[in-house]
């Protein structure tokens, strides 16, 4: 049997460089013995428990509750209609507006166009419909 922080230290590395399993270096525990762990532990909820004890112990390090009292809410980003008025729409400072998903209306002006929408909240596009314009008396 392992020394159990050798297990641990050796799933931390394989998480830290991205490795494979199968080249972890051979100073630590045989990769398949610590893939066992890994997953044994992740289908058990020990991993679960052990972020949560580790998270609880940190924010109280820091004078914060153990548990957190907000949640945010994910958006996606999408094109924006160019009859949509700026002020209405939002932005995601986070998000690389110039590489939209595609799929908005057709109708939008260019490519970087985009505006931040809650995920949760069904939006209607509609195609500018033309007006009729008088041709004389």
């Amino acid at each position: 049997m392992h020394d159990l922080r050798e297990i641990v230290d050796a799933i931390l590395y394989v998480n830290r460089t991205g490795i494979a399993w199968e080249y972890l270096p051979h100073d630590f525990p045989p990769y398949k013995t610590v893939h066992s762990y890994f997953t044994r532990w992740a289908a058990d909820g020990t991993t679960e428990t052990i972020h949560g004890l580790l998270r609880g112990k940190v924010r109280r390090a820091v004078g914060r509750d153990t548990e957190p009292t907000a949640a945010i809410i994910d958006s996606q980003s999408v094109k924006t209609s160019s009859n949509v008025p700026e002020s209405s729409q939002g932005i995601d400072a986070s998000r690389d507006v110039s590489r939209c998903p595609s799929g908005g209306p057709s109708n939008a002006p260019t490519a970087g166009s985009c505006s931040t929408v809650d995920s949760s909240v069904t939006t209607k596009h509609h195609q500018n419909t033309p007006v009729p314009t008088s041709t004389g008396p």
